[in-house]
């Protein structure tokens, strides 16, 4: 199972990006996908997770009023996000696939993308 991110970047504080993650070998929707991000010196965090069957994804408290999680199953990618972007949002963000998981945690997760660098800076 391969999953690949894009779309990080430099970005200025009160800006946006969109980040994808695109599924090779294997089907995105019948797995539960999630979102996870880790700054230096921080354990990897959860910040949003879809069950396979659902529509509704969780994201994490501090960060639903600015990110959005999303997919396409025709193009098996699902994507995250993220506007008014702040400086402690600076990590490497992994997507994550698993087929069963009860907290979207990444100790839940078993097969994981190589991450990709967003950094908010002026």
């Amino acid at each position: 199972l391969q999953l690949v991110e894009s779309g990080g970047g430099l970005v200025q504080p009160g800006g946006s990006l969109r980040l994808s993650c695109v599924a090779s070998e294997f089907t995105l929707d019948h797995y539960h996908i999630g979102w996870f991000r880790q700054a230096p010196g921080k354990e990897r965090e959860g910040v949003a997770c879809i069950r396979s069957k659902e529509r509704s994804p969780y994201i994490a408290d501090s960060l639903k009023d600015r990110f959005t999680f999303s997919r396409d199953n025709a193009k098996n990618t699902v994507y995250l996000q993220m506007s008014s972007l702040k400086a402690e949002d600076t990590a490497v963000y992994y997507c994550a696939a698993t087929l069963t998981y009860y907290y979207c945690a990444a100790y839940e997760f078993d097969y994981w993308g190589q991450g990709t660098q967003v950094t908010v800076s002026s």
